[in-house]
């Protein structure tokens, strides 16, 4: 599992009308492939952020092109007030 991957999950979710829902991984790589971590941050199609379990997201569905992961770094970066490009320090 890495970051930009997308999963569907087989479970029917409360948070998505008890249907089972697609989610793109939006938790660091590391964190993603890391077997001891037992959870990953996640976004549903509908726009809001969840923390899942990786147990849940049973279906792999493809993975995101690197024009959408860019798309998806500027909208995190909005969401949380970061700014695009930090300065470098000398």
């Amino acid at each position: 599992m890495k970051r930009g991957e997308i999963y569907r999950t087989r479970e029917r979710l409360p948070e998505r009308g008890d249907k089972p829902g697609f989610y793109v991984v939006v938790s660091r790589t590391f964190i993603a492939k890391h077997e001891d971590v037992s959870t990953v941050i996640c976004a549903p199609v509908y726009g809001e952020v969840l923390g899942l379990s990786k147990s849940k997201l049973t279906h792999f569905a493809g993975t995101l092109s690197p024009a959408k992961i860019a798309d998806l770094n500027r909208a995190l970066a909005h969401a949380l007030e970061l700014p695009l490009a930090l300065p470098l320090s000398s």
